[in-house]
């Protein structure tokens, strides 16, 4: 897939990014390569190759996913300005 001129102008348009029409020119340059680097990269076979989240094999430490009321009520409304039973009080915003 080749990337011309007119269809760099198109996407800078769209991206809402001026550029001089000397410039555009390079620009579909630099993109060519850029996807020439993305067809090499698809040509590679990882068929056996695990997908890894990182470069150092480790496990997360998990916490036990238990439902619970979050029993923090207090907490979480003592900076409020006003509350009423456990739940802030906010300003009418429509009428």
């Amino acid at each position: 897939m080749a990337i011309d001129v007119a269809t760099v102008r198109k996407v800078a348009s769209l991206s809402r990014l001026r550029e001089s029409d000397e410039r555009l020119e390079s620009l579909a340059g630099e993109l060519n390569g850029i996807l020439g680097w993305i067809e090499q990269l698809n040509e590679v076979d990882v068929s056996g190759v695990q997908p890894m989240t990182s470069c150092i094999e480790m496990t997360q430490p998990l916490r036990d996913d238990v439902v619970s009321d979050g029993d923090k009520v207090a907490d979480v409304v003592k900076n409020a300005p006003k509350t009423v039973d456990g739940f802030f009080i906010v300003p009418k915003v429509v009428e």
